[in-house]
C-alpha cells in the first residue's frame, strides 16, 4: 500500500517517529495532536496538519492511533468526532496500549458504523519507533492484518496474534517480562555493586549467557549510566501493570511477580516522585530500599 493516505492521532513520543517512518516511506500522511505545536513539527516534513481528529481522518485509508490509553482513545474515536467521519472500509490500527476487553469493545462500535479495527500495540520504545523495528502485535481479521501490512511494515515487524483484542493481550505478556527482566537487572547490578563487584564488567560478563537480554543491554546501560531520562516513563508501564493485574485476576490468574513490580512501579509514582522517569528508574526503587548502596556511579540524569 505504498502512497497510501494514513492519518496519525497521537504526535508523542512515539507516535511522532512512527509518522516519520511512514512519510519516509511516501505514504501521504496527516496528523493530529492534543497539542497542535507537537503535529506541527512533522509540517516540514511532509505532513498535513489537521485541527481535529474528524478532520484527520476524513478520507485516510488506514488511522492509526497512539495515544495515552483507552480512555482516551475512546474519547477521541466516538467523542471527538472522528468515528462518524471515517470512510466507509477505513482500518483504524489502535496502536496505543489499552485493556483487551476495550479494544474489543472499540472494534464492535466502529465495526456498526461500516470500519474496520485492529489493535496493534507495540514494543522497542522510542529507539525502535525511531528505527522502524518495533514488534507490533495485532489482533482483529487475518484479512485486515494483510492489508495493512504494507503501511505497518515502514515501523517495524508485523505479527498476528489473534482475534479482537489478542494484540493487546500480548503486549501485557510483553510488559510484564518487561517489568520482571528491569526488575531482575536492577537487582543484580546492586548486588554485584554492593559486594564489591565492578557492575559495568559484571554486566559485560554476562552478556552472551543466559543471563543476556535486550534489557541487560539497553536498561543495564541506562542504570550504569544513572541515565533515567524518558523513553519508557513509569507511570505508563505502571498503567500497563494495573491492566496485567487486572486482567489476571478477570481470567483467574494469579501472577505473583507481575503484581509485585505493579506494587513496586505504584511506590515509584506515589512515593518517589518518579512518575516521568524512564522505567530503568526501578533502579532508584531498589537503591531506596538498600540505602547507601547504589548499582552505578555518578549524578542521577532526568533529561
Amino acid at each position: 500500500m505504498a502512497g497510501s493516505r494514513v492519518a496519525v492521532l497521537g504526535i508523542g513520543l512515539m507516535g511522532a517517529p512512527m509518522a516519520r517512518r511512514l512519510l519516509a516511506a511516501g505514504h501521504e500522511v496527516t496528523v493530529w495532536n492534543r497539542t497542535r505545536a507537537k503535529a506541527e513539527a512533522l509540517a516540514a516534513e511532509g505532513a498535513r496538519v489537521a485541527d481535529t481528529p474528524a478532520e484527520a481522518v476524513r478520507g485516510a485509508a488506514i488511522v492509526v492511533t497512539m495515544l495515552e490509553n483507552g480512555p482516551i482513545v475512546g474519547e477521541v474515536l466516538f467523542q471527538q468526532g472522528a468515528a462518524e467521519a471515517l470512510d466507509r472500509d477505513a482500518i483504524v490500527v489502535d496502536m496505543s496500549s489499552i485493556q483487551p476487553s476495550m479494544a474489543r469493545d472499540h472494534a464492535k462500535r466502529l465495526g456498526e458504523l461500516g470500519a474496520r479495527h485492529l489493535d496493534a500495540p507495540v514494543s522497542g520504545g522510542t529507539v525502535g519507533a525511531e528505527q522502524g523495528t518495533l514488534a507490533i502485535m495485532v489482533g482483529g481479521d487475518a484479512a485486515d492484518v494483510e492489508k495493512v501490512r504494507p503501511v505497518l511494515e515502514a515501523m517495524g515487524r508485523v505479527t498476528h496474534v489473534g482475534p479482537s483484542g489478542a494484540g493487546q493481550l500480548v503486549k501485557l505478556a510483553n510488559q510484564t517480562i518487561v517489568a520482571v527482566n528491569i526488575g531482575a537487572v536492577a537487582e543484580a547490578l546492586l548486588l554485584a555493586a554492593a559486594g564489591g563487584a565492578d557492575p559495568a564488567a559484571a554486566r559485560a560478563a554476562m552478556r552472551g549467557g543466559f543471563a543476556d537480554s535486550r534489557i541487560l543491554e539497553v536498561h543495564g546501560q541506562r542504570m550504569l549510566d544513572r541515565d533515567f531520562a524518558p523513553r519508557g516513563m513509569v507511570r505508563m508501564h505502571f498503567k500497563d501493570l494495573n491492566t496485567i493485574v487486572a486482567e489476571a485476576e478477570a481470567i483467574g490468574l494469579d501472577l505473583p511477580l507481575a503484581a509485585q513490580m505493579r506494587d513496586r512501579f505504584q511506590r515509584m509514582v506515589d512515593e518517589l516522585e518518579l512518575a516521568e522517569a524512564d522505567h530503568s528508574a526501578v533502579l532508584l526503587e531498589l537503591e531506596d530500599r538498600n540505602k547507601p548502596h547504589r548499582g552505578g556511579t555518578g549524578p542521577d540524569r532526568f533529561a
